[in-house]
């Protein structure tokens, strides 16, 4: 079975048959590697003409070309084969590495694939960054440039508002409001008056002024005591006399 991510890429390919994972070990590593569904395998390689040729693979250090070898290996679950090319019994040069976890062959990325991909997810990281933090920027010709974040808009909606404390009037104010209210008064007189709170308003013309208390009499009799008194608060208290020794 194999997977293809990325067609023209086998560092996005994934290969597995099932039917050899209960046997997989040292010794049959190769041969599970060397199956032609691979497509990490090539057919041209020495171990495909040692196979052919029912030789060992003791014989691939007596030949030059492509080959494969078992490089580490930790049953049953990892296994690492080399890709090399052999240029005299004792020089070689490596060509890819492919590792086997659980029976699923993967290719092992070189030092510049890895390199690519992560500038490549940092660069977009960054770029997403700028982007979303131009759209939170503001312009106005009168305030300039602003930040407006959507969570400040929710904070300040369930935020509670503070009450605003509310400074005592000074007294110019309050004479002037009085004087005010007097001229309104003065200029536009009511035409209803509530005598009592909760009562129905009644209008200033049905309401009856009283009478004013006629001045009651005053007997003579009173009147001079009166006069006797407002006279000896006049004069004064009589002067004493000495008395002569």
């Amino acid at each position: 079975q194999c997977r293809f991510l990325f067609p023209d890429n086998l560092l996005g390919i994934s290969w597995v048959d099932s039917s050899w994972i209960p046997i997989l070990n040292n010794g049959s590593v190769l041969d599970y590697f060397s199956e032609r569904s691979n497509p990490f395998y090539d057919r041209t390689c020495n171990n495909e003409v040692v196979k052919m040729q029912r030789m060992t693979l003791d014989h691939l250090n007596q030949m030059v070309g492509v080959e494969y070898i078992l490089l580490h290996a930790q049953e049953p679950i990892l296994f690492i084969i080399r890709k090399q090319q052999r240029q005299s019994p004792t020089q070689v040069m490596p060509l890819a590495d492919y590792y086997i976890i659980a029976g699923v062959i993967y290719q092992a990325p070189d030092l510049g694939s890895v390199i690519n991909s992560r500038v490549l997810t940092a660069v977009h990281g960054i770029q997403s960054a700028f982007e979303e933090a131009m759209s939170y920027c503001r312009y106005h010709p009168s305030k300039g440039y602003w930040w407006h974040f959507k969570d400040q808009e929710e904070r300040e909606k369930t935020k509670p508002k503070a009450k605003k404390k509310e400074e005592p009037s000074s007294i110019f104010q309050r004479q002037r409001v009085d004087a005010l209210l007097l001229d309104l008064r003065q200029k536009f007189p009511p035409r209803f008056v509530q005598q009592k709170p909760g009562e129905k308003p009644i209008p200033v013309d049905q309401i009856k002024k009283e009478p004013e208390p006629a001045p009651e009499a005053v007997k003579p009799e009173e009147k001079e005591t009166v006069k006797n008194a407002q006279s000896a608060g006049a004069k004064g208290p009589p002067e004493k006399r000495m008395r002569l020794q």
